[in-house]
């Protein structure tokens, strides 16, 4: 996971999953409504296990 993507994932959860799909939009993004770090940290991890799925 690049820096710009750790960054957006920080400031701007759901836009950070935008391209894993709608249903990771809609966690992610009723995870930030119930709390900025429960977001933030499904943005990361999710981020993380797509990259490391694609090497």
């Amino acid at each position: 996971m690049g820096c710009m993507r750790a960054l957006v994932c920080l400031l701007l959860p759901p836009l950070a999953v935008i391209d894993r799909g709608c249903g990771t939009v809609l966690i992610v993004t009723a995870l930030t409504i119930a709390g900025w770090v429960p977001g933030v940290l499904a943005a990361l991890i999710l981020n993380y296990l797509a990259e490391n799925a694609r090497s």
